[in-house]
């Protein structure tokens, strides 16, 4: 797609890790100039640490581990991100894993649904609670004269007897307090205390209405003590780098970790981007050539990739900015060249592909290959035809 590959890219240094000559910052006395790293170069680091360069021969839960949880408004998203990053996956490896609760859906990063391992869940959770925090206090006028606490301990006793729907849980808590507004009632349940979406729910195949019930009850262990976040910051790095401090807090929903980093900053490498935005990264990390080919890959809607940096550029072209939703609606993405292509659907028997822009011949031939694979990997007993859509240009 010639959208795709106008993308600006960086020199190879010696080493061939895709960095250039220092950028528009002035260097200290005697400190040397951070070096650049252009959108291309970010894009390979990004696609390796998040297994799209090429397939992971990792377990569905190493993977999920690795990439910190799976972004999962939706039952289907973490099963197609898997497909597109793992050597032998298939969605009953983390349908079984899910069904054995050694991981769970939850609200954590960004006050949206993931897909995280039961170690991540109780840690990550309390990690993020001040977020929760701070999302309650929008709802103050809904629960004015609520007290807070005793909700917290009702509707923990509550989901803890039994899992109970969000109705379940707000026509309970109405009862005690009449005059709140029942949403922010269940807000506030969810907010306060880590409530998990019980099996079925969840499970590859399967339906199930929402359950909650606390990550405690249903993991039979309790919560970490919120952690200091340097940890976490050298997790994301790993997932996600090289990556700047508003990078990880959009990728979190937290504010002031830059506290975190500086504490970390002899530990990590600084680069900058085009922009001149200060960068880290871990020094033994992955960090490809730019002409490093990258096959295409089928991504599902919410897909972490596109949502975990302050500035998408690396993964999003110029001109393509918001092409990848519309309104609260995320599209399954298309990538090609490493960079968002196209949106895809799967209607009547068929996979849908809209690319942004023209493709060659070469590309729709590797495109069309790799919308096989996906198909054989999800729907192994279903034929599905491949059909391109007109160029769209929304």
């Amino acid at each position: 797609m010639h959208a795709m590959t106008k993308t600006s890219r960086a020199p190879r240094t010696a080493a061939g890790r895709g960095a250039t000559a220092p950028g528009p910052r002035n260097a200290s006395p005697g400190e040397a100039a951070a070096p650049v790293l252009h959108p291309r170069a970010l894009n390979r680091a990004t696609l390796a640490r998040q297994l799209l360069l090429r397939r992971s021969p990792l377990s569905a839960k190493a993977a999920v581990t690795h990439l910190l949880g799976l972004q999962a408004q939706n039952v289907q998203p973490p099963y197609f991100a898997l497909a597109a990053r793992l050597e032998g996956f298939a969605p009953e490896h983390l349908s079984v894993l899910m069904a054995d609760r050694e991981v769970v859906r939850i609200v954590t990063l960004r006050s949206t649904l993931h897909t995280h391992t039961a170690d991540d869940c109780l840690s990550l959770r309390p990690l993020v609670q001040p977020a929760r925090d701070r999302e309650l206090g929008l709802f103050r006028t809904g629960l004015a004269g609520v007290d807070l606490d005793r909700l917290t301990a009702l509707a923990r006793d509550l989901v803890e007897a039994e899992p109970r729907t969000m109705k379940q849980l707000r026509e309970a808590l109405l009862a005690e307090w009449p005059h709140a507004d029942p949403g922010a009632l269940a807000v506030a349940a969810r907010c306060r205390l880590p409530l998990v979406q019980v099996t079925p729910r969840g499970l590859w195949g399967r339906s199930g209405q929402v359950a909650l019930t606390t990550a405690e009850h249903w993991l039979g262990r309790a919560a970490e003590p919120a952690q200091a976040p340097e940890g976490t910051v050298l997790r994301y790095l790993a997932a996600f780098g090289p990556a700047s401090v508003k990078d990880m807090q959009t990728w979190a929903g937290l504010t002031r970790l830059k506290d975190a980093f500086e504490r970390l900053r002899p530990r990590l490498l600084a680069f900058r981007d085009h922009n001149g935005v200060e960068l880290f990264d871990l020094p033994d990390a992955p960090r490809p050539d730019p002409d490093t080919p990258v096959p295409p890959r089928f991504l599902p809607e919410y897909d972490n990739l596109l949502l975990s940096h302050a500035d998408r550029s690396r993964v999003v072209p110029d001109g393509l900015k918001g092409r990848s939703r519309q309104g609260n609606q995320a599209h399954r993405t298309l990538l090609v060249d490493g960079f968002l292509a196209g949106v895809w659907t799967l209607e009547e028997g068929a996979l849908v592909i809209e690319p942004f822009g023209m493709l060659g011949k070469a590309q729709r031939q590797e495109v069309t290959a790799e919308g096989e694979r996906m198909l054989a990997v999800m729907y192994p007993k279903a034929a599905h035809d491949i059909r391109f859509g007109t160029v769209v240009r929304r």
